[in-house]
């Protein structure tokens, strides 16, 4: 939902040349970007920020730069913006935890979304841009890949942090990281990495916290997983099936060292009595009376269910490789009535007294997260950014983040005047 008052073709907007929102909503904007831009040092930049936000919200099918300065009429100085984009040194983080601060108050947050999305790009020289695959490609491309973290909650979503992926070949191509202003300190992490760092930094926010969601692609990081339960952040992560788990109540010990040996004494934790069971085998044991219907969503007024499987285990493998202590956790399974096989899995540390309802409920909310990006690229060029600055393209996304959380709380006011 983009709020502008008049709709053009792009053929009519080359003939008018600047397109407005309606001057009530501008002023509104106007108002929230000098809120959440306020700890930015330089009333230039608040300026720019202003003026950015300004060109994001209003008509026009392209957000890069040149099309949105020249929609922007006389207030849309080129050099002034692509400064404030490309090398102006402002942290971006600092207009998204003022976004953040700001709107997730108001949205009633439910969870936290872990994600990434691909931005198809042409040429090499864009920073992060390789041939990888996307998920939002389906496919191996040339593009570019932004981890994020959103708060979705049960009256809007807001995004809160983002940093872009730096494939391996990128981080270490030294003349390739200069012509892109990459900083020294940024090194190759990988994606789930690059999440945690995210959750972790979002989570010193005064916002309110939810557990953490993610599909497959981070579920299946142990690390993630264990960072993630010592920082005290619950998680529901999608699981892959041929991960191994023991059943709850199985007992660990360190084996004896065996007389005689000189090689150092065995310190990692075993289970002599119980061997770990692929999950897809574990579910194919269930009886039918394990699983219950369980409604996990509820819209325009229809309620969506399906069977799931709720039980106690515990993961295998952080445990037998990562050296951390057995804790019980919650394997949420999904196999629908006539399914020939399950559907989804996924692994919970929320507490053990939590109700099957709020479990499914969170494995299957992470969906929302898509509806985020749709906007985030159909409506507000989250994707149209064509600089080549490592910096001017969080910038760009700060700025994004900044409109999306505006258009959030425009939507809360039933007086505030709505789309055409």
């Amino acid at each position: 939902m983009v709020i502008v008052m008049e709709r053009v073709t792009e053929c009519e907007e080359t003939a008018v040349g600047v397109v407005g929102a309606a001057p009530e909503v501008r002023e509104r904007l106007s108002a929230f970007m000098g809120d959440v831009g306020r700890d930015l040092r330089r009333s230039e930049q608040r300026r720019c920020a202003g003026l950015y936000a300004r060109g994001l919200l209003e008509a026009g099918a392209r957000k890069s730069l040149e099309p949105l300065a020249a929609r922007l009429g006389e207030d849309g100085d080129y050099e002034s913006l692509q400064h404030f984009l490309a090398d102006s040194p402002w942290d971006p983080v600092v207009i998204q935890r003022a976004v953040a601060e700001r709107v997730a108050p108001e949205i009633d947050v439910q969870a936290w979304v872990i994600d990434d999305t691909g931005v198809p790009k042409d040429g090499k020289h864009s920073p992060g841009v390789k041939r990888q695959y996307s998920g939002t490609l389906g496919k191996i491309g040339n593009c570019q890949i932004t981890v994020s973290v959103h708060a979705v909650g049960e009256r809007g979503t807001v995004p809160l942090d983002w940093v872009l992926y730096l494939p391996e070949d990128w981080c270490e191509d030294a003349e390739r990281r200069r012509k892109a202003k990459i900083p020294d300190e940024v090194g190759f992490q990988t994606k789930p990495e690059l999440a945690v760092g995210l959750i972790e930094r979002a989570a010193t926010w005064k916002i309110p916290r939810g557990p953490v969601l993610g599909d497959e692609a981070y579920g299946k990081n142990t690390k993630l997983r264990t960072r993630l339960h010592e920082a005290e952040i619950e998680y529901v992560l999608a699981i892959n099936s041929d991960a191994s788990v023991y059943e709850a109540g199985t007992a660990f010990s360190v084996p004896p060292r065996r007389p005689g040996s000189r090689v150092p004494a065995p310190s990692a934790l075993v289970a002599p009595d119980a061997d770990p069971r692929q999950i897809a085998e574990l579910a194919a044991s269930l009886r039918p009376e394990d699983f219950q219907t369980l409604v996990y969503r509820t819209r325009k007024e229809q309620e969506l269910s399906s069977r799931f499987a709720i039980v106690r285990v515990i993961a295998a493998h952080p445990v037998e490789r990562g050296g951390a202590e057995p804790r019980e956790e919650w394997l949420i399974i999904e196999w629908p009535e006539g399914a020939e096989q399950p559907t989804g899995y996924w692994i919970s540390n929320l507490p053990a007294d939590t109700p099957p309802e709020r479990l499914v409920h969170l494995a299957r909310l992470r969906w929302t997260i898509e509806l985020d990006y749709r906007q985030l690229k159909g409506e507000l060029g989250l994707d149209h950014y064509e600089g080549r600055s490592y910096l001017g393209f969080h910038h760009h996304c700060a700025i994004v983040t900044a409109v999306h959380g505006f258009l959030t709380l425009e939507r809360q006011n039933p007086n505030h005047r709505r789309p055409a």
